[in-house]
């Protein structure tokens, strides 16, 4: 085997995880929204949604709801700076133990926590689970938000269209199909058992976590920031 085929195998191999590893956050990120949005209310990684919220909010003179909603702004940046920080030094790995913690937080606390503490503990996991890919080979990549995954894709398939662009706007839609069925395992979790359905995306960030510890450090490494 040739040292360039060798590296085109590596390669594949290294993309491939990192995709699983994206739809299997995405499908985190959407459960965890469509749970936190029947439970408090509100939407956890939805921050455009929360804006419009709060604007609408200030133009009904609910000042206080509107406060919450862009204190979830606040606390969602704060996320993801923590998460950056955490991927610094401890890679995907370590940004997945911190949003299991803060999930199993919130899903213990149930009825002792306030509805806005409860929200706030969720909107800041979703702010730090960002952090844990950031890019495949390159390509930018969002986790808990897919109108950018859907521009980029349309902008893709236009390139392509007009034949100049590649086929990589394609993994664009990954993050899309996984939030998609996130969501609706969410909801149907949430309708079944309400807010003991909050313990779901807490395990399941659990077993991410174990799942990421297991791939080669210096393929995790390429998945931040750099």
């Amino acid at each position: 085997m040739t040292f360039q085929r060798r590296r085109r195998i590596v390669r594949r191999q290294r993309t491939g995880t990192a995709l699983l590893v994206v739809a299997l956050i995405s499908f985190l990120a959407g459960m965890t929204d469509a749970i936190g949005l029947l439970t408090v209310g509100d939407f956890v990684s939805f921050m455009s949604g929360n804006t419009t919220r709060a604007a609408t909010a200030v133009a009904e003179g609910n000042f206080l709801r509107s406060l919450i909603l862009l204190g979830s702004l606040a606390v969602f940046v704060v996320g993801n700076a923590m998460g950056t920080i955490v991927a610094s030094r401890f890679r995907a790995g370590g940004v997945l133990c911190c949003v299991t913690l803060i999930l199993a937080l919130a899903a213990a606390g149930g009825d002792h926590l306030p509805n806005v503490l409860r929200f706030y503990l969720i909107v800041l996991a979703m702010g730090v689970v960002n952090a844990s890919v950031e890019h495949i080979e390159g390509l930018p990549i969002g986790l808990t938000y897919v109108t950018g995954a859907l521009s980029r894709f349309g902008r893709g398939l236009g390139r392509w269209i007009i034949g100049t662009g590649n086929m990589q706007w394609t993994i664009q839609i990954v993050p899309w199909i996984g939030m998609l069925g996130g969501a609706i395992v969410g909801a149907i979790l949430e309708y079944r058992f309400g807010q003991l359905s909050l313990w779901a995306p807490a395990i399941l960030a659990g077993l991410l976590c174990v799942l990421v510890l297991m791939i080669p450090g210096r393929w995790s490494r390429r998945y931040a920031q750099r």
